[in-house]
């Protein structure tokens, strides 16, 4: 498949005929299913559902580094932040993953409003040392919750450092998520930049790569890393004054990789 853009779920802007129409187009071309859900339909989040070989997930954007995943009836919540949602609406978690412990991912207030008692919650070790409670899970740890296999990947700076010579996330602090869902595999990487780690991966089928500016990754980073694991979607996510526009040029005549776009500021 040629690389493309494309935008589906609910476009601001588009009347309903024109959306629906362009989500039938997208499906048919993708063979993937991209819909209007229940879920949330009255906040107006885009949102995606991905076929996989065990059912329909879906994917509500929720902005910045947060996302919202339902999948066979569970609900799994990534790095929930209050600025992008108002958690007392949401759908309360079967299980969540936090990447690391800077506020816009470890929001104690956000976790407080979609937990409950039955709740599992993943986090990093400084997390848990902030009083976040859950299952501690470091790089390179597997686990199975809910029927879903989850794989931590390392996420941290290389060139990307503070006055004082540190990095702004040093190695061994955050985790990516590797989640498989049947036999889909999407990788939400935190922040980091292209590392070796990153580069390695294989069989993805779905990326969401933070982008922005200084902490994580410049466009030009983002298609490195996409060149090296050519994932089949790849979500730029997190990149606040980034210009995401930049990424469609670098990978023009990818083949195999479709750039979406979605409101993850």
């Amino acid at each position: 498949m040629a690389f493309s853009i494309i935008h589906t779920g609910s476009p601001r802007g588009d009347r309903p005929a024109v959306a629906a129409g362009r989500r039938r187009a997208v499906a048919c071309a993708l063979g993937l299913l991209v819909a209007a859900s229940p879920l949330l339909a009255e906040r107006n989040f885009e949102r995606d559902t991905i076929r996989t070989s065990a059912g329909p997930l879906e994917i509500t954007f929720l902005g910045h580094g947060t996302l919202m995943m339902a999948w066979k009836g569970k609900i799994i919540h990534i790095d929930p932040y209050s600025a992008v949602a108002d958690y007392a609406q949401l759908p309360k978690a079967d299980f969540v993953l936090i990447t690391h412990h800077h506020p816009d991912h470890f929001d104690k207030k956000a976790l407080e409003r979609i937990c409950t008692e039955k709740t599992e919650v993943l986090l990093t070790a400084l997390c848990a040392e902030q009083g976040g409670k859950g299952r501690v899970v470091k790089n390179g740890d597997t686990c199975m919750v809910e029927g879903i296999s989850i794989a931590a990947v390392p996420a941290y700076n290389i060139l990307r450092k503070r006055p004082d010579g540190n990095p702004f996330h040093p190695k061994g602090e955050g985790n990516g998520y590797i989640l498989t869902f049947g036999k889909t595999r999407i990788y939400v990487a935190g922040d980091t930049e292209n590392t070796p780690e990153m580069k390695a991966l294989r069989r993805i089928d779905i990326a969401f790569l933070p982008m922005n500016l200084p902490y994580t990754m410049t466009p030009e980073q983002v298609a490195d890393a996409a060149k090296a694991f050519r994932p089949k979607i790849l979500y730029p996510y997190h990149y606040g004054e980034t210009d995401v526009r930049a990424l469609a040029p670098l990978l023009k005549g990818e083949k195999g990789i479709e750039l979406r776009i979605r409101a993850m500021k």
